[in-house]
């Protein structure tokens, strides 16, 4: 609660997620959809530090819809919440092994459509959820456009998973079938065949993880004979090019980024990606060519990458960014080619303004 407070009082888009509840598990046949997933991720954003305390807490509609002209699905979503069940270990009071059941929000309240966008909805969680949040020892540090724009309720889930466990001296999970679908919230009747579920839901989220995270995610087959008996799942940071990519797919549209992940939208050149970066006053000439970032100067032969060191590089001398730019990458520069290399050296420009201000 100490560190959602924190981000909450920094602004941007980081936010906590109690570690209990990433991994409380649903009651078995149900699961939350995507849009209700994102919903208790903004709930949990709204509350911050204050998520463990028994008192309201509200929202503006306009910061669920996002763009959506209707208010219908805000309703949908609310009470799906409401009738979902959620369980945990718990002791009876025997002391003898039992499992607790209870949903997440108690009572909300919805303002009607007549105020338009100035319409709020206002929740309370239920004392079950307080205690389970308050007692979180752990915590996912999750980024709100990353929430908000996987199409995937399990690349969701998955992301989650990550994201609590990136930073620990082991970041991975490992589990039996049964423990993955739970995790994961897959009904026991979808997917029942393993070749399907790798096809449909592993491979499928990895790849949404993959282009909207901070982190990259693997797994390991598990067999016994040849029947998949367990997952482990890896999770391992991004370096600094593939964040830089990462924030850049963030900041753009939604359309068009599945064709980006599966490699399939048409290419743009060098030239074209270096003028939409630029204010036309500073259009770069054409270069089609997917080439690296040059040794030497970049104030001859390189044009579109010094117009925009100029442009986004706060007036520093752009040579002397571009030597800082390729002792931070190292061997990793190499690899950078196009589009990639472009949004990198653009990033670095921004980057090294912000670091140091501008020359006096």
């Amino acid at each position: 609660m100490r560190v959602a407070a924190a981000l909450q009082a920094k602004g941007g888009d980081q936010f906590a997620k109690p570690g209990n509840i990433i991994e409380v598990k649903f009651v078995k046949g149900e699961s939350l959809s995507l849009t209700a997933s994102r919903l208790l991720a903004l709930m949990i954003l709204t509350a911050g530090g204050d998520a463990w305390e028994d008192r309201p807490h509200r929202m503006r509609k306009a910061d669920i819809r996002r763009g959506h002209k209707g208010n219908e699905r805000i309703s949908d979503m609310l009470e799906e919440l409401h009738r979902t069940l959620f369980a945990v270990d718990d002791r009876s009071w025997r002391g003898k092994k039992a499992t607790l059941r209870f949903s997440l929000i108690s009572r909300s309240r919805e303002e009607s459509d007549e105020d338009g966008e100035a319409g709020w909805i206002e929740w309370e969680f239920t004392p079950d959820a307080r205690r389970l949040i308050q007692a979180s020892e752990t915590y996912a540090v999750l980024n709100r456009q990353a929430v908000l724009g996987f199409r995937s309720s399990y690349a969701l889930k998955l992301y989650e998973l990550g994201a609590l466990r990136l930073h620990r001296r082991h970041s991975t999970w490992k589990g039996d079938m049964a423990s993955f679908r739970a995790a994961l919230g897959i009904p026991p009747e979808v997917y029942t065949d393993f070749a399907q579920l790798r096809r449909k839901v592993l491979e499928k989220a990895k790849a949404e993880v993959d282009q909207l995270a901070h982190f990259k995610v693997e797994w390991r087959e598990i067999r016994k004979g040849r029947t998949v008996t367990e997952l482990e799942l890896r999770f391992e940071p991004k370096g600094p090019p593939d964040v830089i990519e990462t924030v850049g797919e963030l900041d753009r549209h939604s359309v068009g980024r599945k064709a980006r992940r599966d490699g399939t939208v048409e290419g743009v050149s060098i030239g074209q990606v270096a003028r939409a970066a630029l204010p036309s006053s500073a259009a770069a000439p054409k270069k089609t060519e997917e080439r690296t970032f040059p040794r030497g100067s970049i104030s001859f032969g390189a044009e579109d990458l010094l117009a925009i060191g100029r442009a986004h590089g706060g007036g520093w001398d752009v040579n002397m960014i571009a030597d800082a730019y390729r002792e931070h990458m190292g061997e990793r520069l190499e690899k950078l080619r196009g589009a990639k290399m472009i949004a990198s050296w653009k990033g670095f420009c921004e980057g090294w303004v912000n670091r140091r201000g501008r020359p006096s």
